[in-house]
């Protein structure tokens, strides 16, 4: 569970601090050839390039979830149990709630 949860903290680390880096690099000229482009072209190159990073950190995050071993996770056999138990409850009303409405509509 603590490896689940530490893929998720750096994904979302991820998510804020690449735009941000992006924006920042692209304000103060951090990057080759940022300094030839004009205020609007930078402003353009610093969104987009941000918004893929964005893209490409979620899709990163995907793919780590995608190789997880499936086997490792079972859920609960309380819960399991419970939710059985809820569901053969609201079948069984079900049964009840449409042979009452049968026989009002009979009558």
């Amino acid at each position: 569970m603590a490896g689940v949860i530490q893929k998720f903290f750096i994904a979302s680390m991820l998510m804020w601090i690449s735009p941000i880096a992006i924006l920042y690099g692209f304000n103060h000229n951090l990057f080759p050839g940022s300094i030839q482009l004009s205020p609007y072209s930078a402003t353009l190159w610093s969104g987009f390039l941000a918004v893929i990073s964005v893209n490409m950190v979620i899709a990163f995050y995907i793919c780590m979830a995608m190789k997880e071993p499936s086997e490792k996770h079972e859920p609960d056999p309380a819960f399991l149990a419970e939710a059985k138990a809820s569901v053969s409850q609201s079948t069984t009303s079900d049964e009840i709630d449409g042979s009452s409405q049968s026989r009002e509509k009979e009558e």
